[in-house]
């Protein structure tokens, strides 16, 4: 019963996102609000400008909006009374960076109000994240709507720093993306900044007979130690990429991962030949990025226009 019931939920989601995906278009605004994308880029530029982590920002908070309820903007929505939001749930408590989606939105309100969806602008928002960190620039479809519903309860569902192979394919596969989307998606992180509590569990009591995780080169497991030491689990390390390229892959193949779930992309022979793929070739990367964040972004979402990324009407 619970497979059956797994896979018409999965069924539903692919469905859902070829209808999005059918109704999205790159000109979806070329009458409407010619001026959208360059206003998105200023903002993003000069948020850019006076700090340094704004892309791996964007980039993670459309990823978590996308995967819950859809690329329909609920991560930006506000808690409110009793109803606990999805930017308060515990896998978005670091999630940062919300102005630059209101200094954006407040901009292409002032060109054509009521028009552009806060959604939308998320989505053009993480594209230029990665085009002004010297990754790919592409065209990104429009047309998608704000959502009205908003819960922290279901972060859950996000994709951990902890999952294996199997937790993370089942997390993508029921939103219709695939093996390879999960590996070309996962380059994202080359933007990235992690805290210590997101990999203290391979480096500190790995299992009953190891401290440190064996697939971790040891000299970059010494490093991860000793600047998050086990007494200190509130300490914030941040390792940073400046540019989108393909470093990560590399890295990952060296043994030099962050998290549980970078390291199972080498445990199926299936993932690890593309991530060696990735490794050797930074167009074939980009290439793949490119497609699988115009799939993700396209998994549907809402049903209308906020006038405040932050508030339903």
């Amino acid at each position: 019963m619970a497979a059956a019931f797994g896979l018409v939920f999965a069924l539903l989601v692919i469905f859902q996102m070829s209808s999005s995906v059918s109704a999205l278009s790159s000109n979806y605004y070329e009458q409407t609000c010619p001026k959208l994308e360059s206003a998105v880029t200023n903002a993003v530029k000069k948020a850019m400008m006076n700090d340094k982590t704004v892309p791996a920002a964007l980039l993670r908070m459309h990823f978590h909006d996308c995967f819950i309820r859809g690329c329909d903007a609920s991560v930006l929505l506000a808690s409110k009374g009793k109803n606990k939001a999805e930017k308060d749930g515990p896998p978005n408590i670091s999630l940062h960076a919300f102005y630059v989606i209101d200094n954006a939105k407040k901009a292409v309100e002032a060109l054509c109000p009521g028009v552009v969806s806060c959604a939308d602008i998320l989505a053009l928002a993480a594209r230029d994240a990665v085009a002004l960190s010297g990754g790919p620039t592409w065209d990104v479809p429009k047309g998608r709507k704000d959502g009205r519903i908003s819960k922290a309860s279901e972060t859950r569902q996000l994709p951990a720093p902890t999952f294996n192979i199997s937790q993370l394919q089942q997390s993508f596969s029921q939103r219709g993306l695939s093996l390879k989307d999960l590996v070309a998606l996962s380059g994202g992180h080359t933007l990235g900044f992690a805290h210590c509590s997101s990999f203290q569990n391979r480096i500190h009591s790995f299992n009953a007979t190891l401290d440190v995780d064996p697939a971790l080169n040891p000299s970059f497991g010494s490093s991860l130690r000793s600047v998050c030491p086990a007494h200190n689990k509130a300490l914030q390390w941040t390792l940073q990429q400046p540019h989108s390229n393909n470093v990560y892959y590399k890295l990952l193949l060296q043994g030099n991962s962050l998290f549980s779930s970078d390291q199972a992309l080498l445990s199926t022979r299936e993932t690890k030949a593309l991530v060696s793929k990735f490794a050797s070739s930074q167009e074939m990367f980009e290439k793949a990025f490119v497609k699988s964040m115009i799939k993700m972004s396209s998994i549907s979402g809402g049903q209308e226009i906020r006038l405040d990324c932050k508030v339903v009407r």
